[in-house]
């Protein structure tokens, strides 16, 4: 008995030992399988995930999604650096549910039943190849590879169109932000399928007016995107602060290099790029999109997408549209829309903007009247009419659309809205003796763009979208900001266009910053909304700085204590200021931390100013005279 125990106990040691030390039969005991099979039984579409090979053999990640019985469809294709997989994956049986993880108008594709495409740009996530952020032109000095954006776009359409049997060979490009841009990208030396192009608010210019500087100020709100953007393949590496407020975090942390350093920026190849380029110099202005664009000859029919109060690209789309409408002679191949939106917000609900509502739900009106026809105008095979006017454009205050031929109107013409005496606002000059009026502009207290705490830009909770129509009573009596307004308006005043600053001021420094205003305030009174009596909506708001005020390409000091005559171009507004409301200005010298701040003293790069370069100044903004301060106003009279 006791040997046929220890025989067995033998046995059972033996077998053991072979199922730990044989990989084959552990494999065998494994309760996960080695790749889990599509489970797509009674979906309305298919998901194919294909590596597309470009013309240097690197393979582009991209996934195809095709309704289920689709034949001579459309190809609405969108090429993005935010995770192809991510924005297709599969939670939803459905077509309409797949499309709803993506930055595309769902609703308009899922109707229209086009294939719908994705693709990872080169470097990132999935796709081979080396990542650059928004790379030039292949051969430049900005990109010396052989391949860009544009002829990768060129090689993943040829391919579709002969590998993708359901569709009928007429390929589409839209994409919003980054996205965005990439569009645009398609329009040099375009692929003969490519029959419609739909950038929404694209990254255009990021020194004049996009994502990383306005008119030479640095937007410090960009640094946690380009560091996720860029650390890694996979966009995970988190900005990790010991602080709540963004406006603490980085006022100690001095300037934006110094910031910058701190969080391991100085590896990453785009941001050294940045740092060593703060001016408009051709790093900037050789791939500035609508630059390039002007160049090109003009072949595919563009719808191009902005909002007039879009955060983070808002100089972009009217960039474009002004570079390309010249070569539109018949008008029928360059159509501009603008809604009131945030960035993207014309694939959302677009009822409201923070506080603003607009009586409606305005992008799901221009998506289903614009939008929709445009697409299957170009993508379906039998080319439906379309009854799309050249420019879309949203009016606010009267809260209505408009079908335009052109943007701005003939009628938009500049009239100058003067900074007068006393804190008032009129379209007749104050004259008489040169008056200014002063304050005082301190870099260690400056003035926030948002009601504190200012969360970091894409925390959770965030209400970074909205930060645009924020009420500006916020800063309104700080004696660092100076305001001027109009007595109460008796008639409507409608404005069309870019408004544009006409500053005269000095600064008893050798550096400044100038950020103007132009507001539309609500009545006291206001019966309708009571929630809104007294609100202060920016219609249009920029800043400018000051070093390149001669040059954009070039930084020179300022002449201390002499007045100076300070011109930019405010973003483009389409509104109209009700009677019994006011129209403000207001002009400050810092916007933080949205922008870095200057030092106000000239320092060759203000990337790297030290903190004994900070210095309080007195600003001085004449508001009578002869070289009066103003805004010209496109006004519609």
């Amino acid at each position: 008995m006791k040997l046929t125990t220890r025989l067995f106990a033998a046995c059972a040691i033996a077998a053991l030992a072979t199922a730990t030390t044989t990989p084959a039969t552990a494999q065998n005991y494994d309760e996960r399988p080695a790749k889990m099979a599509p489970r797509d039984v009674g979906y309305d579409y298919v998901r194919k995930v294909v590596e597309i090979p470009m013309r240097d053999g690197v393979k582009l990640h991209t996934v195809i999604i095709v309704p289920k019985g689709a034949k001579d469809a459309g190809i609405l294709m969108t090429r993005t650096p935010y995770d192809a997989d991510g924005q297709t994956k599969v939670d939803s049986g459905t077509y309409a549910g797949i499309l709803e993880h993506g930055d595309g108008a769902g609703d308009v594709i899922a109707a229209a039943g086009f294939i719908r495409v994705i693709q990872d740009v080169r470097g990132m996530h999935a796709s081979e190849g080396i990542y650059m952020m928004n790379p030039a032109r292949a051969g430049t000095a900005q990109n010396p590879t052989k391949t860009d954006d544009s002829t990768d776009t060129y090689d993943t359409i040829d391919w579709l169109v002969k590998h993708v049997p359901e569709s009928n060979g007429r390929v589409g490009i839209s994409g919003i932000s980054y996205d965005g841009f990439l569009p645009l990208m398609a329009l040099i030396n375009p692929h003969p399928a490519l029959k419609v192009s739909v950038p929404m608010n694209p990254m255009v210019d990021g020194w004049r007016g996009d994502d990383w500087f306005h008119n030479g100020a640095f937007r410090e709100g960009m640094m946690p995107y380009i560091l996720g953007q860029e650390a890694t393949k996979d966009a995970g590496t988190p900005w990790i602060t010991d602080t709540a407020d963004d406006y603490d975090y980085y006022l100690k942390g001095g300037s934006a290099g110094a910031i910058g350093k701190a969080q391991g920026l100085e590896q990453l190849g785009f941001w050294r790029k940045i740092t060593q380029h703060p001016a408009y110099d051709s790093f900037w202005s050789s791939q500035a999109m609508d630059t390039v664009l002007a160049g090109q000859p003009l072949k595919v029919p563009t719808l191009i997408v902005g909002g007039l109060w879009d955060q983070e690209d808002i100089y972009g789309a009217p960039a474009v549209y002004r570079a390309l409408e010249p070569k539109d002679t018949a008008n029928d191949m360059v159509y501009l829309s603008m809604g009131p939106w945030y960035h993207g917000q014309e694939v959302r609900d677009g009822s409201a903007l923070g506080a603003i509502k607009w009586d409606a739900d305005t992008a799901k009106w221009w998506r289903w009247h614009v939008l929709a026809p445009f697409l299957a105008h170009y993508l379906k095979s039998d080319q439906p009419a379309m009854d799309v006017a050249p420019v879309t454009m949203f009016q606010s205050g009267r809260n209505e659309w408009q079908g335009l031929d052109k943007w701005p109107t003939a009628q938009a013409a500049g009239t100058p809205l003067y900074l007068k005496p006393g804190g008032t606002l009129g379209f007749q000059a104050a004259g008489g003796a040169a008056t200014t009026a002063d304050y005082i502009s301190d870099p260690a207290t400056p003035v926030g763009y948002r009601v504190r705490p200012t969360l970091p830009t894409y925390a959770s909770g965030s209400t970074w979208k909205q930060w645009l129509v924020d009420d500006q009573r916020a800063v309104s009596g700080r004696p660092d900001v100076l305001t001027f307004t109009t007595d109460a308006l008796t008639t409507p005043t409608t404005i069309a266009g870019v408004p544009e600053v006409n500053l005269t001021a000095s600064t008893s420094g050798t550096d400044s910053d100038w950020v103007v205003k132009l507001i539309d305030v609500y009545p006291d009174v206001n019966p309708g909304d009571k929630a809104m009596a007294g609100y202060q909506l920016s219609v249009a708001m920029d800043i400018f700085r000051g070093r390149y005020r001669e040059d954009l390409a070039v930084a020179k000091p300022i002449a201390a204590n002499v007045p100076l005559k300070y011109k930019f171009a405010l973003p483009t507004t389409n509104h109209v200021f009700l009677p019994g409301h006011k129209i403000m200005v207001q002009v400050q010298s810092s916007w933080f931390p949205l922008y870095d701040r200057n030092p106000q003293t000239f320092v060759p790069n203000i990337f790297f100013a030290q903190p004994k370069d900070y210095v309080k100044v007195t600003q001085k903004v004449t508001v009578a005279g002869l070289d009066e301060s103003y805004i010209s106003l496109p006004l519609i009279r």
